[in-house]
């Protein structure tokens, strides 16, 4: 019960002093509440508490109220009585990485992806390509290696392999280049329609790969250098009286034949190509004006016999319809 007395006042400076020490925090000191310090009851510094302020204040906490240090707010907010206390978080079992799918799984690449049928083909395919560039670089080193046993021996097959096609030149690196204006005609024997064999005129191949070239920027390397080379590698493989010297001298025959024959092939001449013969006037290129050299710059003729044109000089060889009209 209440005295009635009334409790002595505190001045400013001993509240100030006890809310430094609140802020502070000094160890082993507790601060007791006050009357109207805070708590909202109070109408004033000097209020006292009634009978049930006082029992409250009295009354023991709860087991369910926390502890709280006077004077400090609550940090942690107490659970009511229906809420329960916040556990462990729930372990959850680890997700399964999704399973591939199928359809959409990329295919390997390569040979890999091929079937076995298919894969056979192929290794057997890249075996004789690899085995063929292996015996093309061989006949090439034969051929321009110098004289050994070897190219005694087989000297014929490796000429076979090289020439026509894979004949190594060096006239354009050379000192001494082929420096000659070469101009080739040919004309054919044909049977007419009426059956009577006729003889045509005189075609200038030169003239019409001439024409070719003259005011073409980007010009045909077989318009510029197909016949004059190949007249050039017929010269050098026969004799004056137009003998072949060898292989050689038989394939560059071969080689003019088919030639003339393709060169042909786009003039209507009336019937049936049966012989073809060929001329050539060649002039040496003069010398220039700097140089000492001495050069014979006269035309020279030369024509060559008669040949007899067979199914393989005819454009498409054996397989041309005009196989059976040739013979």
């Amino acid at each position: 019960m209440s005295s009635g007395l009334p409790l002595p006042r505190r001045t400013g400076q001993q509240q100030s002093d006890s809310s430094a020490s609140r802020e502070a925090g000094a160890p082993g000191r507790l601060d007791e509440p006050r009357p109207g310090d805070g708590d909202g009851t109070g109408t004033g510094s000097d209020s006292v508490p009634g009978p049930r302020q006082a029992s409250e204040s009295t009354a023991p906490a709860g087991p369910s109220e926390p502890s709280v240090r006077p004077g400090l707010p609550a940090l942690v907010a107490a659970p009511g009585p229906e809420e329960a206390p916040p556990g462990p978080p729930e372990q959850l079992p680890p997700a399964e990485p999704p399973a591939p799918d199928e359809a959409s799984a990329a295919p390997p690449g390569g040979m890999a992806g091929l079937s076995l049928p298919y894969q056979a083909a192929a290794a057997v395919s890249l075996a004789l390509i690899a085995a063929l560039a292996c015996v093309h670089l061989a006949m090439v080193f034969l051929h321009v290696a110098p004289s050994n046993t070897v190219t005694k021996q087989h000297g014929e097959a490796v000429d076979g392999w090289v020439y026509p096609e894979f004949e190594q030149n060096w006239k354009l690196f050379a000192p001494n280049p082929l420096q000659q204006n070469i101009a080739i005609q040919a004309r054919a024997q044909y049977t007419a329609r009426d059956g009577s064999r006729q003889v045509s005129d005189w075609v200038d191949f030169s003239a019409e790969d001439g024409e070719q070239i003259r005011h073409n920027l980007l010009p045909s390397h077989l318009q510029q250098n197909q016949l004059r080379r190949a007249w050039d590698f017929y010269v050098g493989s026969h004799d004056t009286e137009n003998k072949p010297d060898g292989l050689r001298g038989r394939l560059s025959e071969s080689y003019m034949r088919r030639i003339v024959m393709l060169r042909l092939d786009p003039h209507d001449l009336g019937g049936p190509v049966e012989r073809i013969q060929l001329r050539a006037s060649t002039r040496a290129i003069e010398a220039p004006d700097w140089s000492d050299e001495k050069i014979d710059t006269r035309t020279v003729h030369r024509e060559l016999p008669w040949w007899t044109v067979t199914a393989a000089d005819l454009p498409g060889g054996v397989g041309n319809d005009r196989t059976e009209a040739a013979r």
